[in-house]
């Protein structure tokens, strides 16, 4: 009896120290590296039309706006109603041009951005119609499309009489606030001609935006050239033959983003209609 009352004891202690045991070899076990701690930064935030307005009432200049619209996630509103909205609220057309761009696809050299659509396949066309042609991203010539010019009286006229002929101011528009195709300088292009022509008959010319047109400013008569103002909107450029009714020029970073055409022989009078190769330059 007093050896059962001994050992019953031993057995209890050994029974109750069982679990503990258990416990202390669980809790002892090596927790699982969790790795490094990553910390995320805060998503760049997403300018508006309202950004850009700030930006403009507080004075900053064209270029650092520009450059923010350039670098920064953007989602821009540009219909008529918003363009009237944004020029009344003091913001240039310099920085409504650069926002309506912001959203197009650049297809030169150089012109690609991180949320550009993969290029298109790229078909191979021989130069050899009449017209206006760029080189795009795979030095390929591609043709630039043509747009009706609509004539339209200046609201002013100023006349001058040169052999006997009447000149009158006259303003030519395209329809639309911009044109379909979208480069960025440098852009290289290629001019063929017809027959009898050379690369001095056509002239480049720079739009003045409007919420639903283009505009540029000429004149009746056969002549586009004249010291009387009417070539402001014209762009000089120097243009290379390199084969016969063939040549090329290349525009520069210096010419600045814009809505741009380039006007054919026979089309400096308007008055009868026309057409013009437009395209687009952003920043």
């Amino acid at each position: 009896m007093s050896l059962l009352r001994f050992l019953l004891p031993a057995a209890l202690v050994a029974i109750l120290a069982v679990p503990a045991v258990a416990r202390a070899q669980v809790t002892e076990t090596p927790q699982a590296d969790a790795g490094p701690l990553v910390t995320k930064s805060a998503p760049a935030k997403t300018l508006n039309n309202t950004s850009v307005i700030r930006m403009a009432q507080a004075n900053l200049s064209d270029d650092l706006i520009i450059q923010a619209i350039n670098t920064q996630p953007g989602q821009y509103t540009t219909d008529a109603d918003a363009m009237i909205a944004l020029k009344e609220a003091g913001v240039s057309e310099r920085v409504i041009t650069a926002m309506i761009n912001r959203g197009r696809r650049r297809l030169t050299p150089g012109g690609e951005a991180t949320d550009d659509p993969p290029p298109a396949p790229v078909t191979v066309i021989p130069v050899n119609e009449i017209g206006v042609y760029y080189k795009d991203r795979k030095g390929i010539w591609q043709p630039i499309e043509a747009e009706v010019i609509h004539a339209k009286s200046g609201g002013w006229l100023k006349s001058t009489a040169t052999h006997g002929i009447i000149k009158t101011d006259m303003n030519g528009r395209v329809n639309g606030a911009q044109s379909k195709l979208a480069l960025q300088a440098p852009i290289e292009f290629m001019v063929y001609t017809p027959d009898g022509a050379a690369a001095a008959d056509y002239t480049l010319v720079r739009f003045r935006l409007h919420p639903d047109y283009r505009e540029f400013r000429t004149l009746t008569g056969g002549v586009f050239h004249s010291t009387g103002g009417a070539d402001r909107d014209e762009v000089k450029f120097n243009a290379t033959r390199i084969a016969a009714r063939t040549y090329t020029f290349t525009i520069d970073h210096a010419v600045g983003g814009g809505e741009y055409g380039i006007l054919p022989p026979g089309t400096a009078n308007i008055a009868n209609g026309g057409k013009i190769y437009t395209f687009a330059i952003t920043e």
